[in-house]
């Protein structure tokens, strides 16, 4: 234990946790994995970073960085590991109202980060479930989406600038501001998407955009997915690309809703196969100033379109909100996706995406490939159908690994088949490991190993996590 002594000394004893002091970090948030940490260690700086990490580094001991700890892959698993939390580096340095950018620790809790560029009145767009916990260092470390990657990108594409401490202590100052730097290789890149075992993630440079001055919200009941399609390329060509967020939540997802959440109500009368939740934000006044008669003209603009296809057939039924609550109300039932999972035994959840115009296609031949696998079996998927992410689960009849594994395969060779991809938002960690194995381009796997050994020599980053082995 010489070296939780030595901690204690670089950020003090109160911040040097052993014992029953580790219990909130030494499972995941979902209670699948469970691990017993070395010593949890909390740095208040990059220079305490800094320092930790060349302590560890000396004496050849495994860092497991953590953050907001929301992640569903046991990518924070650190049996024996000293876990490293950010979770004191929870500055927001400042927000640059002319720049549109925001400097910002890895400890940030996301929700706070809109809190601060809504004060500018600006807008940090990346928006989940869990932005009430979730913190920024890891949200970069799993490259995560959410609802409005379809109109700003997932957190990649957000990210100016990071400053990254390395396994061996030394600091990498990426922190750029700016938006065009061709002076070589960019590096952050290797960092967003890495969970940990590149480098620790102790700041970044995050885009902000103009808050939105209205939205546009409404639930849908179409007749099919590509109905669904139809009417997402005539929204964005009726608005300008003003379309935020394009939810799929199809039978299933509502029936168990109705169940585990009856508070939250439906939005028809009727349960139909395809129902849509989509959001449009507007910044400009003459979107979003209301009329002298009270309408908001993003809001007719979207009540138009939306008459006109139910005119054709296209659209079955339509809600709009018509205050904040009933936006709110919306929105909570889509949100709620993970809280109907628990408590469902014998599931398997997938996060995949498919080129978008090929999710029905991928919905199709799941199922009947998993009525030729367990005939008793059923599903209950959400979906960002505007950028093809489908979080598809599957409750099989039994908890045989064997079948399990023969299903998730199964789920695989269709993306594979489509070109698409088995991790589309929530990262590898531990429990994806397999899928790198099995579908990963080997000269892809060949060059990531290289890169980890580049970076990590000894191995000490968040080791058995995203590369198999």
């Amino acid at each position: 234990m010489t070296i939780v002594e030595d901690l204690k000394t670089l950020v003090g004893a109160a911040n040097v946790l052993t014992g029953s002091d580790m219990a909130a970090y030494s499972r995941d948030w979902m209670g699948d994995y469970h691990w017993r940490p070395l010593a949890v260690v909390r740095p208040a700086s990059r220079d305490e970073v800094a320092a930790v990490m060349r302590l560890a580094h000396a004496e050849g001991v495994a860092v497991v960085p953590s953050a907001g700890r929301t992640g569903l892959t046991g990518a924070t698993h650190a049996e024996g590991a000293l876990v490293l939390s950010v979770e004191r580096m929870n500055r927001v340095r400042a927000v640059k109202r002319e720049s549109r950018l925001a400097v910002v620790e890895s400890g940030v809790i996301l929700s706070k980060l809109h809190e601060a560029a809504e004060a500018e009145g600006l807008y940090f767009p990346l928006w989940f479930g869990a932005r009430g916990s979730a913190m920024i260092g890891g949200v970069l470390s799993t490259n995560a989406g959410g609802s409005n990657v379809l109109r700003y990108g997932s957190t990649r594409a957000l990210c100016l600038g990071l400053e990254v401490v390395l396994a061996d202590g030394r600091v990498m100052d990426l922190m750029s501001e700016l938006h065009k730097d061709n002076s070589g290789y960019d590096l952050k890149q290797l960092f967003i998407g890495a969970e940990g075992t590149l480098g620790v993630i102790t700041a970044a440079v995050m885009k902000l955009v103009p808050a939105p001055r209205a939205h546009a919200t409404a639930v849908l009941a179409v007749p099919s997915l590509a109905v669904a399609l139809v009417l997402l390329n005539r929204l964005q060509e009726a608005t300008g690309g003003l379309v935020e967020a394009f939810e799929f939540m199809p039978r299933t997802f509502m029936d168990r809703l109705a169940v585990v959440r009856p508070d939250l109500g439906q939005p028809f009368a009727d349960i139909h196969d395809v129902t849509i939740l989509v959001e449009l934000g507007a910044t400009a006044p003459r979107d979003a100033v209301p009329a002298d008669d009270g309408t908001v003209p993003i809001v007719t603009l979207l009540e138009g379109v939306l008459a006109a296809m139910m005119e054709e057939g296209l659209v079955e039924d339509a809600v709009l909100a018509r205050s904040e609550a009933q936006r709110t109300a919306m929105w909570a039932r889509r949100e709620a996706a993970a809280e109907i999972m628990v408590g469902i035994g014998h599931s398997i959840d997938t996060d995949v995406a498919v080129p978008v115009d090929k999710v029905g296609t991928f919905l199709e031949r799941a199922l009947g490939q998993l009525k030729g696998l367990d005939p008793g079996a059923a599903t209950l998927t959400v979906a960002h159908l505007g950028d093809g992410n489908l979080h598809y689960s599957v409750i099989a009849t039994t908890d045989d690994k064997a079948l399990k594994e023969r299903i998730v395969e199964g789920i695989e060779d269709i993306v594979a088949d489509l070109r698409g991809s088995f991790s589309a938002e929530h990262g590898i960690g531990l429990a994806k490991r397999g899928s790198m194995k099995r579908r990963k381009d080997p000269v892809a796997l060949e060059i990531m190993r290289a890169v980890k050994a580049a970076l990590d020599p000894k191995g000490i980053l968040n080791p058995g996590k995203v590369l198999p082995d």
